[in-house]
């Protein structure tokens, strides 16, 4: 029963941090968008990208087996995600962007939730698509040094994809963990959607 109760209490975690604005591109003053540091720092300071990015990694954990197969969704995240950020930086409109990082969210928990298994490239496909979308909302706030910006928030995004896997394989003996888990990440990405 205690076990149950600490998983509860992780899915609830999960679902609360989706109460916490987004604030990693809403142009809030004071907010410095340049240069490697402004990079690094940049996924970290909006909930929906932390959420989306750990679960990337999350779900590679427990959709794909073989260790080569669990690096592949979160390498073709953080391609795409530089493809968005160059599609911003050249004035290309994605108005849907903000929609597509919500939404990103709450489909990778129900994709953890239901232990959905695609195909590798099937689930490149897809997490490329929420990559764009993350990419272009990077990219459309930078200035000034935007190289650096960039490998800083792919660095980034590559430390929480390595994070969410270490979190699924720890938890992937854990029967009610992925579940409740993927719970959470819905019930955030919903909240996203609405807010």
């Amino acid at each position: 029963m205690r076990l149950l109760a600490k998983i509860a209490y992780a899915g609830l975690a999960f679902a609360a941090l989706g109460t916490v604005p987004a604030l990693a591109h809403t142009g809030v003053p004071g907010h410095i968008h340049t240069g490697l540091t402004a990079g690094f720092l940049h996924p970290l300071t909006g909930i929906d990208h932390m959420l989306a990015m750990l679960a990337v990694g999350f779900w590679s954990a427990l959709a794909f087996k073989k260790s080569t197969h669990v690096a592949a969704a979160p390498i073709a995240f953080v391609l795409a995600m530089l493809a968005g950020a160059v599609l911003s930086f050249f004035g290309s409109g994605f108005p849907f962007a903000e929609t597509g990082i919500a939404l990103s969210v709450a489909a990778l928990g129900l994709l953890i939730l239901a232990k959905v298994e695609l195909s590798v490239a099937t689930g490149c496909c897809l997490i490329g698509l929420f990559a764009l979308c993350h990419g272009y909302a990077h990219g459309a706030e930078a200035s000034g040094a935007v190289g650096a910006y960039m490998a800083g928030f792919a660095i980034t995004t590559a430390m929480l994809h390595v994070a969410g896997i270490g979190i699924g394989r720890a938890l992937m003996q854990v029967r009610l963990a992925a579940p409740a888990i993927g719970a959470g990440l819905t019930v955030a990405g919903a909240y996203l959607l609405a807010s």
